[in-house]
Protein backbone atom coordinates (compact mmCIF):
# COMPACT_ATOMS: atom_id res chain seq x y z
CA UNK A 1 0.00 0.00 0.00
CA UNK A 2 2.61 2.35 1.12
CA UNK A 3 4.10 1.42 -2.03
CA UNK A 4 1.74 2.13 -4.50
CA UNK A 5 1.34 5.49 -2.80
CA UNK A 6 4.84 6.99 -3.06
CA UNK A 7 5.00 5.74 -6.70
CA UNK A 8 1.47 7.98 -7.10
CA UNK A 9 3.43 10.84 -5.69
CA UNK A 10 6.42 10.64 -7.57
CA UNK A 11 4.04 10.19 -10.77
CA UNK A 12 2.38 13.23 -9.94
CA UNK A 13 5.69 14.67 -9.11
CA UNK A 14 6.45 14.33 -12.84
CA UNK A 15 3.74 14.86 -14.38
CA UNK A 16 2.81 18.00 -13.15
CA UNK A 17 5.72 20.12 -14.27
CA UNK A 18 5.27 18.31 -17.65
CA UNK A 19 1.84 19.70 -18.15
CA UNK A 20 2.58 23.36 -16.69
CA UNK A 21 5.26 23.27 -19.35
CA UNK A 22 2.99 21.73 -21.96
CA UNK A 23 0.68 24.82 -20.77
CA UNK A 24 3.52 27.26 -21.88
CA UNK A 25 4.21 28.27 -18.25
CA UNK A 26 7.86 28.48 -17.34
CA UNK A 27 9.50 29.07 -20.88
CA UNK A 28 10.66 32.52 -20.13
CA UNK A 29 13.01 33.74 -22.74
CA UNK A 30 16.65 34.82 -22.28
CA UNK A 31 14.83 38.26 -24.05
CA UNK A 32 12.39 38.48 -21.30
CA UNK A 33 9.21 37.66 -22.50
CA UNK A 34 7.51 34.24 -22.18
CA UNK A 35 6.29 31.34 -24.45
CA UNK A 36 3.12 30.25 -23.63
CA UNK A 37 0.44 28.07 -25.65
CA UNK A 38 -2.44 28.57 -27.09
CA UNK A 39 -4.45 26.95 -24.97
CA UNK A 40 -3.14 29.22 -22.37
CA UNK A 41 -3.95 32.10 -23.84
CA UNK A 42 -7.58 31.16 -25.17
CA UNK A 43 -7.81 30.62 -21.57
CA UNK A 44 -7.57 33.53 -20.34
CA UNK A 45 -9.29 35.42 -23.90
CA UNK A 46 -12.56 33.22 -23.08
CA UNK A 47 -12.67 34.87 -19.57
CA UNK A 48 -13.08 38.03 -21.11
CA UNK A 49 -14.00 41.00 -18.50
CA UNK A 50 -14.39 38.86 -16.04
CA UNK A 51 -10.18 37.86 -16.00
CA UNK A 52 -8.61 38.71 -12.61
CA UNK A 53 -5.66 39.61 -14.59
CA UNK A 54 -6.35 41.93 -17.34
CA UNK A 55 -4.91 41.46 -20.86
CA UNK A 56 -4.87 42.40 -24.38
CA UNK A 57 -3.85 40.46 -27.15
CA UNK A 58 -1.81 42.39 -30.00
CA UNK A 59 -1.48 41.56 -33.42
CA UNK A 60 1.60 41.94 -35.38
CA UNK A 61 0.49 40.86 -38.68
CA UNK A 62 -0.18 43.41 -41.71
CA UNK A 63 -3.62 44.95 -41.87
CA UNK A 64 -3.98 42.55 -45.12
CA UNK A 65 -3.03 39.55 -42.81
CA UNK A 66 -5.05 41.05 -40.02
CA UNK A 67 -8.12 41.73 -42.32
CA UNK A 68 -7.89 37.69 -43.62
CA UNK A 69 -8.85 36.18 -40.12
CA UNK A 70 -7.66 37.54 -36.52
CA UNK A 71 -8.82 37.69 -32.45
CA UNK A 72 -11.77 39.17 -31.63
CA UNK A 73 -10.91 42.03 -29.99
CA UNK A 74 -7.00 42.03 -30.63
CA UNK A 75 -5.42 45.45 -31.44
CA UNK A 76 -3.35 45.69 -34.53
CA UNK A 77 0.14 46.95 -34.65
CA UNK A 78 2.15 45.48 -36.86
CA UNK A 79 5.99 44.50 -35.91
CA UNK A 80 6.90 46.99 -38.10
CA UNK A 81 5.21 49.98 -36.57
CA UNK A 82 5.60 48.77 -33.31
CA UNK A 83 8.76 51.26 -32.45
CA UNK A 84 6.76 54.42 -33.42
CA UNK A 85 3.78 52.89 -31.82
CA UNK A 86 5.02 51.46 -28.41
CA UNK A 87 2.77 53.94 -26.80
CA UNK A 88 -0.23 52.28 -27.56
CA UNK A 89 0.67 49.24 -25.94
CA UNK A 90 -0.51 49.21 -21.95
CA UNK A 91 2.26 47.99 -19.68
CA UNK A 92 -0.01 47.43 -16.48
CA UNK A 93 -1.95 44.57 -18.28
CA UNK A 94 -0.85 40.86 -19.52
CA UNK A 95 0.07 41.32 -23.32
CA UNK A 96 -0.22 38.42 -25.58
CA UNK A 97 1.31 38.69 -29.29
CA UNK A 98 0.80 36.52 -31.93
CA UNK A 99 1.25 36.70 -35.70
CA UNK A 100 0.91 34.18 -38.13
CA UNK A 101 3.53 31.20 -36.98
CA UNK A 102 5.35 33.18 -34.00
CA UNK A 103 8.85 34.33 -35.59
CA UNK A 104 7.59 38.13 -35.99
CA UNK A 105 5.38 38.00 -32.17
CA UNK A 106 9.06 36.61 -30.77
CA UNK A 107 10.72 40.07 -32.55
CA UNK A 108 8.12 42.03 -31.22
CA UNK A 109 7.95 40.48 -27.72
CA UNK A 110 12.26 40.81 -27.74
CA UNK A 111 11.30 45.07 -28.66
CA UNK A 112 8.41 45.44 -25.97
CA UNK A 113 11.22 43.29 -23.13
CA UNK A 114 13.87 46.29 -23.74
CA UNK A 115 11.58 48.88 -23.54
CA UNK A 116 10.78 47.61 -20.12
CA UNK A 117 7.28 45.60 -20.31
CA UNK A 118 7.06 42.90 -18.40
CA UNK A 119 4.33 41.02 -18.59
CA UNK A 120 4.91 39.86 -21.99
CA UNK A 121 3.76 36.24 -23.84
CA UNK A 122 4.24 35.23 -27.30
CA UNK A 123 1.78 32.56 -29.04
CA UNK A 124 3.67 30.11 -29.77
CA UNK A 125 2.27 28.99 -33.25
CA UNK A 126 0.84 32.24 -33.97
CA UNK A 127 -2.43 32.48 -35.47
CA UNK A 128 -2.34 29.26 -37.14
CA UNK A 129 -1.91 27.42 -33.98
CA UNK A 130 -5.37 29.18 -32.72
CA UNK A 131 -7.49 28.01 -35.98
CA UNK A 132 -6.02 24.47 -35.85
CA UNK A 133 -7.26 24.60 -32.65
CA UNK A 134 -10.68 25.76 -33.64
CA UNK A 135 -10.45 28.58 -31.49
CA UNK A 136 -12.74 31.49 -33.23
CA UNK A 137 -11.57 34.38 -35.73
CA UNK A 138 -13.56 37.17 -37.03
CA UNK A 139 -13.14 38.97 -39.98
CA UNK A 140 -13.79 42.97 -40.05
Amino acid sequence: MVTKRVWLMLAALIILPMSAAACGFGEKSAEGYENTAVQHAYQHWNQGASSAVPFVFIDVRTPEEYAEGHIEGAMLIPVQELAERISEVPKDVQVYLYCHSGRRSANAASMLAKAGYTNIENLLGGITAWKEATHPVVKP
